[in-house]
């Protein structure tokens, strides 16, 4: 199938990002290339553009995609843990903009094989480097009922977690839970009927949670949202883009850190910390449009946050 991915809030994202035709930008996050098509679109030939990701299939399809650009353009198959060693691979000591699209791609979820989705049945998957280590697979069957119950909890926020937890547990033991049909049914099966009945999918926060579990996707981003502010030139602007509570905290709590200066006491009569604000940020967050909304739905709790480096 061919990687194919809507874009969320794609004008509003490089409106925010690209300051400046001539600028280095960087998308940490390639996808199906929407936004960084349109990034390169407002560069000339003295602009240069950076694109990472982990999944093979989005970096063939931006090689493709992007290959008409004028400007110069490095893709990189990587993740943006890594993003100071990429950087200086390149040579690049600073850039104009870094941009992250956080949302799981339309690719990865419509692909069954892929695992990512409790709406098809497939093997148990959801990485997004097909090469990593750990599986989705390796985190039911392995993983002690507490571990999964505080992953589940933790990271899917849902309220059924140890009971969810107890059950996968108690199936691993007559049988492997290698499909995600069977896990949506053990699912199902330990949420009482009336939950289910209520709200979401009943497999959706539990498939969130493993999702993340196997691809890190919570405990890198502070440090990532750090080392990209280091980078940007005085003015650069850093773009955000998530998709759910957990990481959207993380993104927020991350920034107004960065943002915030002296940390001194009140009683203080002058400042002795001399903690300056690495930046400032912009507005408050850009939430999609009824129009884009009405065209995807899946961007329906997307959130755009925008920082400028001081």
């Amino acid at each position: 199938m061919e990687f194919s991915h809507v874009s969320v809030l794609l004008e509003e994202s490089v409106a925010a990002l690209v300051t400046k035709a001539n600028g280095i930008y960087v998308d940490c996050t390639l996808g199906g290339s929407g936004h960084a098509r349109k990034i390169i679109s407002q560069l000339n030939t003295s602009g240069w553009f950076v694109g990472i990701d982990q999944d093979p299939a989005a970096i063939q399809a931006a090689r493709e995609r992007l290959s008409p650009a004028l400007c110069r353009v490095d893709i990189i198959k990587d993740n943006f843990s890594n993003l100071k060693h990429i950087l200086d691979d390149l040579h690049i000591t600073n850039v104009d903009g870094v941009l992250w699209d956080l949302g799981v791609s339309s690719h990865q979820l419509d692909v069954a094989e892929r695992g990512f989705s409790y709406m098809q049945d497939a093997p148990l998957d959801m990485r997004m480097n097909p090469q990593a280590e750990i599986s989705a697979c390796d985190v039911v069957n392995t993983y002690d009922e507490q571990r999964l119950a505080r992953i589940i909890s933790s990271y899917g926020e849902e309220r059924w977690a140890k009971r969810i937890a107890k059950f996968i547990a108690e199936a691993r033991t007559e049988k492997s839970i290698d499909t995600t049909g069977r896990l949506v049914e053990i699912i199902k099966s330990a949420i009482p009927a009336a939950a289910r009945r209520e709200g979401p999918h009943p497999a959706k926060r539990t498939f969130q949670a493993i999702r993340i579990e196997v691809n890190r996707e919570l405990e890198i981003l502070r440090d990532a949202f750090r080392a990209a502010v280091e980078r940007l030139n005085p003015g650069g602007r850093l773009c955000i883009i998530t998709f759910h509570s957990l990481e959207d905290r993380i993104a927020k709590q991350t920034l107004s850190e960065l943002a915030k200066g002296c940390e001194c006491p009140p009683r203080f009569p002058v400042c002795v910390c001399h903690k300056k604000p690495k930046i400032k940020i912009i507005g408050k967050p850009v939430c999609p449009s009824p129009q884009e909304l009405e065209i995807n739905p899946r961007a329906r709790s997307a959130k755009l946050r925008i920082a400028e480096k001081v």
